[in-house]
């Protein structure tokens, strides 16, 4: 009953008088990336930009939960085992609709691909969910975090280049709450994640800005190039969120 009420929600139900002699689209499909198991799974509900305005949500008794202002109703932190649990299912007295509309997505993996493989699809998504979040500055926001035990000695807690180590440097650290102001309105966050990651050279002109990409790689054990991308995305999230607005 389950995976047949699933069905419905992913293909729809037509008579079969009127079914017309065609494949009916897999159910999984080959890809495990977090971006397109949301466009097959999630999207028809939350919508492609996952802001709650799908195609089918007008249909719903509740509207689809804005999943992309989930860390900035959390304090700033991105609560990734909330919405574990939810995807799987065990997480659902949190449910944000306040009903069980929403398929329960971990079952149904498991019913038709192995563990290992449901269980990296369910990780990739939350994972997706994550990189899709608005900009945030809340005290727990994990960019913010990183921001203050990597790039406040010199840039300030604030981030506008007044950090305790600011006047001992040949350089003065720019401010960083102005990259949209100068750049148009539009926050340039192509280049401050390639700044961060070290492909290219801060607006200092030179490298005595750490290469933090190559400094995350190096945590005890290695991290793998999608933790480093987490941290670096984090970061840009957040400074993102302290911008000051052109008047």
């Amino acid at each position: 009953m389950f995976v047949a009420s699933t069905l419905l929600v992913l293909v729809g139900a037509k008579p079969l008088a009127q079914a017309p002699s065609r494949q009916t689209p897999p159910i999984l499909i080959e890809s495990l990336a977090g971006r397109d198991s949301f466009e097959l799974y999630c999207a028809p509900c939350h919508g492609s930009s996952g802001q709650g305005n799908g195609p089918v949500g007008s249909a719903l008794r509740t509207r689809p939960a804005d999943l992309t202002s989930l860390a900035r109703r959390n304090g700033g932190a991105f609560p990734r085992d909330t919405v574990r649990g939810f995807v799987t299912g065990t997480g659902r007295t949190l449910a944000a609709h306040g009903t069980t509309e929403m398929p329960v997505w971990g079952p149904m993996f498991r019913a038709f691909e192995s563990d290992a493989r449901a269980q990296e699809r369910i990780a990739n998504l939350v994972s997706h969910i994550d990189s899709i979040q608005v900009p945030s500055a809340g005290t727990n926001d994990a960019g913010g975090q990183l921001f203050r035990t990597h790039c406040a000695t010199c840039h300030g807690t604030t981030g506008r280049g007044n950090g305790p180590m600011a006047d001992v440097l040949r350089r003065m650290p720019p401010d960083l709450t102005q990259y949209t102001r100068r750049n148009g309105g539009v926050f340039p966050s192509e280049r401050v994640y390639r700044i961060i990651d070290g492909r290219d050279v801060a607006s200092h002109g030179d490298r005595e800005m750490p290469v933090w990409g190559d400094t995350f790689r190096a945590v005890p054990g290695g991290a793998t190039d999608a933790a480093v991308k987490l941290r670096i995305d984090a970061i840009v999230r957040y400074l993102a969120g302290i911008q000051e607005r052109p008047a």
